[in-house]
């Protein structure tokens, strides 16, 4: 971390180390076992000395018969107790970790963290996009700071990372991902970038909404497509931001509109999707981004009584009927809502098992409209109602 290096990052992954270290609330000390104890070791010990949290002593390769010797050397540096690992085989890395859960435990009561009266549910926001449309700035600038590492590298992020952001008596838990590429191209890019995007697919999985960003010079391409896809398939809340729209402003009265459109035909099947201009460079409303994220969340978790669903079939089936399938007359009988994140339906039909897709489509948007489920996928089924005593 303190070593001279000539890699373009080097200075930015300081810089992020150290401030990584004033937020920790349990510090780990990995030394090298092979290696002995090194000035390295020293100079890192004396900065982290200094601070606040508690620190543990791991010593790396312990494996190594040689390595495993000098162990008593490390206790020069003063942390106890001093924890003999290996990171390969997993040796010592349980204790390790049963001793940081402790730490953080008293870290918790300690400081009387552990009640955020009044609270709401933590909600986890995933960032998502191709890479370098400026995701980790987004976040920076969510968070007030500078907490994750941006470049104009492309790839700079290689992992999901995830920080707490509290709103408005809100948490939210919002994870930072690695940008995704054509498959083709993280195929040809090697393991450490088919591990990053597998790690953002499972922050998608995880989210409760999604914020896919756009580059506002490029515009929607079909890989935003293809990751808002995977999006709308697990069932998340989504929230289209377009980033570095300070570049593109100024460039007429009409421009704001054509690019609208041309983006939501290229991705058609998120019309349901808010869209926000923005700039995570500027700021300019990102606040309005986690007004935007909060009613996509609460929209998600919406349950609607089952009275007031079926006064709504009773109203929408009268003004337009259920298209029937061959010769026979189609009636929903009447339907339940089963569950939450996404919102599911259940309508309950006379003869059919599933509606024609235009019809399907129709009640989505109807669902929609009339109870406010703004950025959320709907899951609608239809089952035909079993007659008596069958």
């Amino acid at each position: 971390m303190f070593g001279a290096s000539e890699d373009p990052l080097h200075q930015l992954v300081l810089e992020h180390g150290q401030r990584a270290l004033h937020h920790a609330d349990v510090l780990v000390l990995v030394v090298d076992g092979r290696d002995g104890l090194v000035p390295g070791d020293r100079a890192v010990a004396k900065v982290i000395r200094s601070l606040d949290s508690p620190v543990l002593l791991a010593v790396n390769k312990t494996d190594d018969r040689r390595a495993a010797a000098a162990v008593d050397e490390f206790h020069e540096l003063g942390f106890e107790p001093v924890f003999p690992i290996s990171a390969e085989h997993g040796t010592g890395v349980a204790e390790l970790l049963d001793e940081i859960v402790k730490r953080l435990k008293e870290r918790h009561r300690t400081d009387g963290e552990e009640a955020h009266a009044g609270e709401a549910a933590e909600l986890g926001i995933a960032i998502v996009g191709r890479p370098n449309v400026g995701k980790s700035s987004l976040v920076n600038r969510l968070l007030r700071e500078e907490r994750m590492l941006v470049s104009d590298m492309p790839g700079t992020t290689r992992d999901a990372v995830d920080t707490i952001l509290r709103w408005h008596r809100r948490a939210f838990r919002i994870v930072d991902t690695a940008g995704m590429r054509r498959p083709g191209r993280v195929a040809r890019s090697g393991k450490v970038e088919a591990v990053s995007v597998l790690a953002a697919r499972r922050a998608i999985e995880q989210a409760d909404v999604v914020v896919l960003v756009v580059d506002a010079v490029e515009g929607a391409t079909d890989q935003d497509g293809s990751i808002a896809g995977e999006v709308e398939q697990a069932g998340r809340g989504i929230v289209i931001a377009v980033n570095k729209w300070d570049l593109v402003k100024g460039q007429g009265p009409d421009f704001s509109a054509d690019f609208d459109d041309k983006l939501r035909f290229q991705l058609k099947f998120l019309e349901y999707a808010p869209l926000i201009h923005l700039s995570a460079r500027t700021g300019e409303r990102t606040p309005k981004l986690l007004e935007l994220i909060d009613t996509v969340a609460e929209a998600r978790r919406t349950r609607v009584k089952t009275p007031e669903l079926n006064r709504f079939v009773e109203e929408v089936t009268a003004r337009n009927p259920p298209v029937s399938p061959g010769s026979r007359h189609v009636r929903i009988l009447y339907a339940t809502q089963t569950g939450i994140a996404p919102p599911t339906f259940i309508f309950f039909t006379n003869v059919a098992t599933k509606f024609h897709f235009s019809y399907e489509r129709f009640l989505v948007n109807q669902l929609r409209e009339r109870f406010n489920f703004v950025g959320t996928p709907i899951r609608l089924q239809v089952r035909r109602r079993k007659a008596r005593g069958a």
